[in-house]
């Protein structure tokens, strides 16, 4: 087998009733492959012990008139937590960006059942909750020239993608404010202008776009001798997709080129309702990549840190020209597959263990024990985007509905060819267009 890069390629536990990563509060990456990088820590709380003296406030009292050993066990402290300030995963600023993200993707989410259940939405709604940490941890580290492909759950790409909550909810609304003037709808969410390469109704399709857009990068920068094309792609997807035709042909020919592109495994156990345990010969599909002498890496997807700290190593091989990676994130959706769905075929304990792993619980949960933010500043940031969603409701319920001559534009390349007569209208203006058919 090729030797692999330097990334770290980890065995993931699968035990549902231990843990699919081990403790929530301890960030240990596992075991290691032929080489590895960083060490994950997070969650520690501050504490120091000299003999049998600490502080007040690291949870042990400290002995009445024992001055001097409580001043050496001061300076102990201090500069514990000097270190632990420099081993911090995030800063203050990085950490309040990343839990932002999160709720403005919950939070949008629920909106959108709410939205689907009042008859606002049509079609299939595929909502992304207890999956926030992949979307965030990989996608805030691009910059705005990077590329991403989504699935039919796309709309927290987008969100993290940096199209705005109004331009995603007037598209579920199907209006033309949307980012696809209303014809893209829930699974099929667009934006050139934030690199976002689409959301894709039929599982792997988004795969080879996101491999193209990669080439395209290599092309510019090694043909064309653009110095400054650099960009890196994402492709994200499911479970269900890794046992896809187009999945092992991409990861072929983006190693056979050493593209600039990342492959995400958003393995949230069920591709629709069939188990993951049921449908894949090794379940552990990180392993798929050094087949191809690929970088791959596992990695607990219920934690923004720990997806943040794999991400950041993933996105800088593809800037420099060491190839691509395959990722795989252990997740979990908290709702069913789509909101169609009344999600009886898993187990109320399945779901509960996982719900017990909340992923923004247990961001918020470091940034207040690690002096990150404070209660106000995280209720501040929960309050903005009870905001920006209530708003882009309200933008997307007042926008106009599209008119009938755009249903045939950007369908087909010859502006003279089937979608348009030889009076050079529409055929869809055509009174008879629709003669026997529903009303469009």
């Amino acid at each position: 087998m090729a030797a692999l890069s330097s990334l770290r390629v980890v065995v993931p536990q699968v035990d549902i009733t231990r843990g699919a990563s081990g403790a929530q509060g301890a960030h240990s990456a596992g075991a290691v492959g032929d080489k590895a990088f960083f060490g994950l820590r997070s969650g520690q709380r501050l504490g120091a012990e000299v003999g049998r003296v600490t502080l007040r406030g690291c949870g042990v009292a400290v002995p009445a008139g024992n001055v001097r050993a409580t001043a050496a066990a001061s300076k102990v402290v201090k500069e514990k937590a000097k270190s632990e300030k420099a081993q911090l995963l995030v800063t203050k600023e990085e950490g309040l960006e990343l839990y932002e993200d999160m709720v403005l993707g919950r939070s949008f989410e629920d909106m959108c059942a709410q939205m689907y259940y009042r008859g606002k939405m049509f079609g299939f709604v595929h909502l992304y909750n207890g999956q926030e940490a992949v979307s965030t941890g990989f996608i805030k580290l691009l910059r705005k020239e990077d590329y991403v492909t989504s699935t039919y759950r796309d709309h927290v790409h987008a969100l993290s993608k940096g199209v705005p909550a109004r331009q995603v909810m007037a598209e579920l609304f199907g209006k033309t404010t949307g980012c696809c003037r209303g014809q893209g709808g829930s699974m099929h969410m667009f934006s050139a202008e934030h690199g976002l390469l689409g959301g894709f109704a039929f599982i792997g399709e988004g795969i080879p776009v996101a491999v193209g857009a990669a080439f395209s990068s290599k092309y510019k920068r090694e043909v064309l001798k653009d110095d400054k094309a650099d960009t890196v792609s994402i492709a994200f997807f499911g479970d269900g997709t890794a046992n896809n035709g187009q999945f092992f042909e991409c990861l072929n020919m983006a190693q056979l080129w050493k593209l600039p592109v990342i492959f995400v495994v958003e393995n949230n156990l069920w591709a629709i309702g069939m188990s993951h345990y049921r449908s894949t010969s090794d379940v552990e599909i990180w392993k798929k990549g050094p087949a191809f002498g690929m970088a791959s890496a596992h990695v607990d997807g219920m934690d923004v840190l720990k997806v943040r700290e794999v991400a950041k190593e993933a996105v800088a091989r593809a800037r420099r020209g060491d190839g691509p990676t395959l990722i795989e994130c252990e997740t979990y959706r908290f709702r069913g597959h789509s909101l169609a769905d009344p999600d009886e075929l898993r187990s109320p304990a399945e779901k509960a263990h996982y719900a017990a792993r909340d992923p923004i619980v247990a961001l918020k949960k470091y940034l207040l024990e690690n002096e990150l933010a404070t209660e106000a500043d995280l209720k501040s940031i929960e309050k903005k985007i009870d905001d920006v969603v209530e708003d882009a409701v309200e933008f997307a319920d007042a926008s106009p509905l599209p008119q009938r001559s755009q249903l045939l534009e950007n369908v087909f390349a010859d502006p003279k060819g089937f979608g348009i007569g030889p009076d050079g209208k529409y055929r869809c203006e055509d009174p008879g267009f629709t003669a026997g058919t529903a009303q469009v």
